[in-house]
């Protein structure tokens, strides 16, 4: 075989053109992982700007940096962004760049619903942040509780701009979890049983069913307030047989789901890092994956125990406080499963695992307070103080902002081709760490000392001054170090030494292809022997007349859900315009919809459809999914 002659073969039929329209129209999943990562950090970089703003405003009593309105609208905007198009995007990410590699296949099962899940998600928080220059911010928090968020007591478009782009924004979600279930469970490599999937795998296949079954009461829940302040439907007006309670039973069936599509991914990612680190496989492999999946189907069960304090039966309230103790179980195994690796392995204190051990103590701190609030007589003293956004912060940055910048480190040298710094490396965490620690430990003092969460300002006098002080300069610390890992990620991946395929020795099938990958992949679809196919002595068979290199077309192999049985070619479609314009006619109908203009409305529906036409009309070069 001309190895040479293979490989421009393939590279002619899975590159995507060197310029505008190539940018435009690519369906490489490594080109769009990339993609939602560096979106996904840019809102991080503008959540973090409007958290800090805050803390400036909250440093001192009586402080008048931001007045009330503005102030609730930068806590809206901060916490939307951070909990929605931050948070669970960067793990989509993650998985959409890797999972194709660490299966073996060449993309993802649907190439094109990839690219228009990236371009919804752009345009989503795109529309979202419209508000700041037309001056309509939302204002009633990430949670937005009705009445507050009703027109009565809401007016102008700032609700509507948050609600309008959540149901956008979950059209972006939705159909990137279709397309991560079809792609782990029919693509993957000969060999690839369920008991030999990489763990990220299974956390990521658990979010995506969460995403498809929570993301429909989010949607059912935003069009009901849309409903309401555009048309008057009163779904949430008593004087109407309606019911406020509605909006948080709709809103907190999603959100809790959501807790855990936010930092399922990130252990999964954990689960892979330790191990390669520890110079040994995971111990208890069988029961973290067991956690994982049980930690989804038990969390549709946990939703009620933010509205303990809403007056509800004390035998509907037991069930939700057990469920929420329950669930605790799940995390308990694996943290045990990673301290028990480290325990028989060799640790190696490589830049991905320092975050990952950083991770580790916040996510036990997160996960007992998380546990405590289970308490139903705990929970009502502390409901609404500061102990609550100190744990919700120990969760979402302990269990994803660490395990996110240790993937960094672990993966951009596969990404860049290029090292990272590794003392740099070590300085950001320091820094982050501490300044994390400084920033959120004393925001549960304050929650016991009686402080309010949501506050705007205090008054002096109440002893809640230096706790305040510490955690501005703690919160602004961490920042810091967040800037220091973007430099080292920006200088490193131009000057940084060659990574060569596998700088870390590890064990999945992604660090059996080049630094950065080629366009293809691996140039044959790979065999799988076991769960560490790296590690193993398994020698591949012999490949007759090529049948797992596939470089006639656009080709991929269909394998069996279980056992990963080749069944079938899969025919992948080319580079394609029509995802962008998709999206781009989404995005017209949310402006439609926002201005209450119907009949444009109806017209960008009618345009969309075109395109869905133009997106599917059968061609030559490929399928069109």
């Amino acid at each position: 075989m001309n190895t040479a002659a293979v490989s421009a073969r393939l590279t002619g039929l899975w590159e995507s053109p060197h310029n505008l329209w190539g940018v435009l129209t690519t369906v490489d999943h490594k080109t769009l992982g990339k993609r939602y990562i560096f979106t996904a950090i840019a809102f991080l970089v503008i959540g973090g700007i409007e958290a800090l703003l805050m803390r400036i405003q909250l440093a001192q009593a009586n402080l008048q940096v931001l007045n009330p309105e503005t102030y609730d609208q930068v806590f809206t905007m901060h916490g939307s962004t951070m909990i929605y198009w931050y948070a669970g995007p960067v793990l989509s990410g993650f998985s959409v760049y890797l999972i194709p590699l660490m299966i073996g296949a060449r993309d993802m099962a649907m190439p094109r619903l990839n690219a228009f899940s990236y371009w919804v998600y752009l345009f989503s928080g795109i529309f979202l942040y419209v508000s700041l220059p037309v001056a309509q911010m939302p204002h009633a928090g990430w949670f937005a509780y009705v009445p507050y968020t009703e027109r009565q007591y809401s007016p102008g478009l700032g609700m509507d701009f948050w609600a309008i782009s959540l149901i956008f924004f979950t059209i972006s979600q939705t159909a990137g979890a279709i397309n991560f279930l079809v792609t782990i469970y029919r693509h993957r490599a000969p060999g690839m049983s369920l008991n030999r999937m990489p763990i990220l795998a299974y956390s990521t296949t658990t979010v995506s069913v969460l995403s498809i079954i929570s993301m429909t009461t989010l949607v059912v829940a935003c069009s009901f307030l849309i409903l309401d302040r555009y048309w008057g439907f009163r779904f949430f007006d008593p004087e109407l047989s309606g019911n406020p309670l509605l909006w948080q039973q709709l809103f907190w069936f999603f959100a809790h789901p959501w807790v855990y599509i936010i930092f399922l991914p990130a252990t999964g990612m954990i689960s892979m890092i330790i191990p390669v680190f520890s110079r040994r496989p995971i111990t208890g492999y069988t029961y973290v994956v067991l956690a994982t999946v049980l930690t989804g189907l038990v969390g549709f069960g946990v939703w009620v125990h933010h509205m303990f304090a809403t007056g509800m039966s004390s035998m509907s309230m037991s069930y939700f406080a057990a469920a929420s103790m329950t669930i605790s179980i799940f995390s308990t195994i694996q943290v045990f499963a990673w301290l028990a690796t480290m325990y028989h392995g060799r640790v190696v204190l490589a830049p991905p695992m320092v975050f990952a051990l950083g991770f580790l103590s916040l996510f036990i701190i997160g996960g007992l307070t998380g546990t405590l609030t289970a308490l139903l007589p705990f929970d009502w003293q502390l409901t609404d103080s500061y102990w609550v956004p100190a744990h919700i912060h120990y969760v979402i940055i302990g269990a994803n902002v660490f395990p996110v910048f240790a993937g960094l480190y672990y993966w951009l040298p596969k990404m860049t081709g290029r090292m990272m710094n590794a003392r740099t490396a070590h300085v950001s965490f320091w820094l982050m760490f501490i300044g994390f620690n400084a920033a959120f430990f004393p925001m549960m003092l304050l929650g016991l000392q009686g402080m309010e969460r949501r506050l705007y300002t205090y008054p002096a006098g109440l002893g809640w001054q230096s706790e305040n002080l510490a955690i501005t300069v703690g919160a602004y610390i961490f920042a810091i170090g967040v800037l220091v890992s973007f430099i080292n990620f920006y200088v490193s991946s131009k000057r940084g030494p060659i990574a060569g395929p596998n700088p870390w020795n590890a064990d999945t099938l992604e660090w059996s292809t080049a630094s950065p990958p080629d366009p293809y992949g691996s140039l044959h679809i790979p065999t799988i022997a076991s769960r560490h196919p790296l590690w193993d002595a398994h020698e591949e068979e012999h490949d007759p007349e090529g049948a797992r290199i596939l470089d006639s077309e656009r080709l991929t192999i269909s394998t069996t859900a279980l056992d990963a049985i080749p069944i079938a070619i899969a025919r992948m479609p080319t580079d394609s315009i029509f995802p962008l314009l998709l999206a781009l006619g989404l995005a017209g109908v949310a402006t439609a919809v926002l201005l209450n203009s119907l009949w444009w409305a109806a017209g960008a529906v009618a345009v969309c459809i075109l395109f869905a036409f133009g997106w599917m009309w059968p061609s030559n070069e490929g399928q069109a999914a």
